[in-house]
């Protein structure tokens, strides 16, 4: 079994508008641009990255907004619901925030005995913030969200799956144990991990699901370091997974691998972070390329990434 496995890393989606998505997660939810940049296999769409005051593992949701893409289709193999932690108590002033921004479907549930508010983003992603007590992790305040309503990072992931026994199986090698069952859906965790440790797997009577703009493209989970990757990369290769090399991203290195269910799965390391080109005060601020594509500034800037207004 994996040990190595603290929770989740980051959250990858994609997006039809860059401006439109940046003021969602800046302006309506009061996350961080932590890094502006662009997708390494297609560098005239921009990969933009929403989170705390640093962009700690376990606290960042990324994007590639494809502009005009069409919305995707939702159904089983992938990730339903990207829940949020917010502090006890905090739901009634997201209710109302989110209804003065005019944000849909906004609807009120409980799931394993927690409060939780699920709303659509802008491309209709699916989202939830869900009311956990304790949550040690400071909140970055600069986005006009006060501290005792802030979102702390991620609670979990939801996946819809046909069938998700063999997920779960997968998730048992990781290091996550069985929870709570309730209705269709199965809660997991890691004991001792980070504070984006938890995974539901719902069980959904649905066609696979039809990627496009909302959607979420992968999951990746945290390890420290890239001993700790390379043992997690053996373990699952071991298994009988097809995993990729190695890839660096710049800010932490990362490894892929498709899940039983059809859920495509990285493994990130914590290590550089997302201050290793930019100072903390300015992170995001900047277009930041790849060295492979630094030779393109020129024509990304002026053919292909529209400049957005803060």
């Amino acid at each position: 079994m994996i040990k190595e496995i603290n929770g989740l890393h980051h959250v990858t989606s994609l997006a039809s508008d860059a401006q439109t998505n940046n003021d969602f997660f800046t302006r309506t939810l009061g996350l961080r641009r932590v890094k502006k940049t662009v997708n390494f296999d297609a560098p005239e769409v921009y990969h933009l990255y929403y989170g705390d005051a640093e962009g700690t593992p376990g606290t960042v949701m990324t994007y590639f907004p494809f502009q005009g893409a069409r919305r995707g289709k939702a159904g089983t193999g992938e990730v339903g619901t990207t829940v949020f932690s917010v502090p006890k108590g905090a739901l009634p002033y997201w209710e109302s925030r989110l209804t003065e921004a005019g944000t849909a479907n906004l609807t009120r549930d409980n799931r394993f005995g927690a409060a939780r508010l699920r709303f659509s983003g802008p491309d209709g992603d699916g989202f939830a913030l869900t009311e956990t007590e304790d949550d040690p992790r400071a909140p970055w305040t600069g986005g006009g969200v006060p501290e005792e309503a802030a979102i702390r990072g991620f609670h979990s992931t939801d996946m819809r799956l046909a069938d998700p026994g063999a997920t779960a199986e997968l998730l048992r090698f990781m290091g996550y144990e069985e929870a709570d069952t309730q209705g269709e859906v199965t809660r997991f965790h890691v004991p001792g991990g980070n504070a984006a440790n938890v995974i539901d797997l719902t069980r959904v009577n649905a066609p696979m699901a039809d990627q496009g703009a909302g959607s979420v493209h992968h999951v990746a989970f945290a390890v420290e370091d890239r001993a700790a990757q390379l043992s997690v990369r053996k373990a699952l290769m071991d298994t009988g997974y097809q995993v990729t090399p190695v890839i660096d991203r710049d800010y932490f290195w990362a490894i892929y691998f498709r899940t039983p269910g059809g859920v495509l799965f990285e493994v990130a390391t914590n290590e550089p972070g997302f201050d290793r080109d930019e100072d903390s005060a300015h992170l995001g601020q900047a277009l930041k390329l790849p060295s492979q594509h630094e030779h393109l500034r020129e024509i990304l800037e002026a053919r292909y990434l529209e400049p957005i207004r803060d």
